[in-house]
């Protein structure tokens, strides 16, 4: 089984098949893919009136700074993409001081339906639940219960005295594991920043990621019928990557804090956050699961990558699963999320709620890798990471539009958000289609900075 992060199911193809369709997958989601026209697909284009969605600036001239006509010319050009079959759908949402400046959705939500795409369709988020968890991680922080530099084997033993898993190559010429000690524990900030020596088993290839591979800790697949403290047993057999501290490897880790905000809370993880973080921002259709109700309102891949031709199976969300991955298992819609979003833009609070500290947010979306980096560094260049979150350094150097300051993240699916706290600006962007993800984030930076008039 993979250990995708963001666990993509692809139990109908073989293991050779399926790892080679993964390495493809991520490959696009990095480097943007190769897009090409297949199914014909509906599609709708509505266009909302400027919403207030949290506390606006005073003075506030958010609709009179965006060009409205930029943003509907680059949607009728994703709209147009729907009915080539290029991607079945999308939702996007733009705000700028606190106000909803453009509301978009267009194509199809269910391929297999024809049902036109609605604002509030219900996406997997897959890695987009990732910074959720790191505020909820962080509260526990502000309450004293978790140190970032505390070892995480205070709070799950199982994770102690790791070794280092170095490739050597034996006398028969295969690549053979030797197992060193590792000369520091992780810490729970190495957790949050990808640093934990823990790995994923598919952006690259080494003797240790395919002991991952070989474990079967993916979300939703099959035989995954065990919780977060039965992962945290299987994690505890296998080998780091790398020496705590010294790699940038993207990972479990976060998967991890959601098995430590489990043990430090008493709670389950889908508990917690709902405590904690998405009743209060009225998050109504975030979760790890989509109830029956709702169900109709979950947006549907292709059946079949129009670039690969391989089936595309996304997590089954119609169910609550056994494992609540904090590294990837959530749903959300764009509004949803961009409550998130809001939240961390004004510092911590939305609505008169407070979630975390203002100086929290600050440290959260801080650099805290410096020079650190590794062989498959997904934040890119001109960017560090912060604590969940890759964080802009400078406003150069990327080959994205972007501001000294501004942070972001993804989810496997499609799932783009960032926030700009420089231009008082925030875009989240919802869809099903995983090849295509590195394409549409590329294009929609350049789409949302190009309408900014003032």
């Amino acid at each position: 089984m993979s250990i995708h992060p963001f666990a993509s199911d692809t139990r109908t193809l073989s293991r050779p098949a399926r790892a080679k369709f993964l390495e493809r997958s991520v490959k696009a989601v990095v480097l943007g893919g190769v897009l090409s026209s297949l199914l014909g697909a509906a599609s709708l284009l509505t266009a909302c009136a400027p919403m207030k969605t949290g506390s606006s600036m005073p003075g506030s001239t958010a609709a009179n700074s965006v060009s409205s006509a930029k943003l509907d010319s680059f949607m009728s050009t994703i709209e147009a993409d729907t009915r080539a079959g290029r991607i079945p759908g999308a939702v996007m949402l733009v705000s700028r001081d606190g106000q909803i400046v453009k509301a978009s959705a267009v194509g199809v939500e269910n391929p297999q339906t024809g049902k036109p795409m609605s604002r509030d369709a219900i996406f997997r988020i897959y890695s987009m639940t990732k910074p959720i968890v790191s505020i909820g991680i962080l509260s526990l922080v502000e309450e004293g219960r978790i140190k970032l530099s505390d070892p995480v084997s205070r709070y799950l033993p199982a994770m102690a005295n790791l070794k280092v898993g170095i490739e050597k190559t034996g006398l028969d010429g295969k690549p053979t594991l030797e197992l060193v000690n590792a000369t520091r524990e992780m810490t729970v900030q190495d957790l949050m920043r990808h640093t934990s020596g823990l790995t994923y088993g598919v952006f690259g290839k080494s003797a240790v990621k395919s002991e991952y591979l070989k474990v079967g800790l993916t979300p939703g697949s099959p035989g995954v019928t065990y919780d977060n403290a039965e992962m945290i047993k299987r994690l505890g057999t296998l080998p780091l990557s790398s020496v705590p501290g010294s790699t940038w490897d993207y990972s479990v880790s976060t998967d991890v804090l959601g098995a430590l905000i489990e043990r430090v809370s008493g709670q389950t993880l889908d508990v917690f956050l709902a405590d904690r973080i998405l009743r209060p921002l009225k998050m109504n259709d975030t979760g790890f699961s989509v109830p029956p109700a709702k169900q109709g309102r979950i947006a549907e891949p292709f059946p079949l990558d129009p670039d690969s031709k391989q089936p595309v199976a996304l997590l089954d969300v119609t169910r609550p699963p056994a494992l609540l991955s904090g590294g990837g298992g959530m749903v959300s819609t764009a509004d949803d999320y961009l409550r998130f979003a809001q939240m961390l833009l004004n510092g911590g609070e939305l609505d008169g709620v407070r979630i975390v500290s203002r100086k929290t947010i600050e440290y959260m979306t801080s650099d805290h890798t410096g020079d650190i980096r590794g062989p498959v560094y997904l934040p890119g260049p001109g960017y560090g990471f912060g604590l969940g979150v890759a964080v802009r350094k400078t406003s150069g150097e990327s080959a994205q539009y972007g501001s000294a300051g501004d942070y972001y993240w993804g989810g496997y699916a499609g799932t783009y958000f960032w926030v700009d706290p420089k231009e008082r600006l925030i875009a989240v962007w919802m869809m099903q289609a995983p090849s295509q993800s590195g394409h549409y984030r590329t294009v929609l930076r350049t789409a949302v900075y190009s309408s900014l008039d003032q």
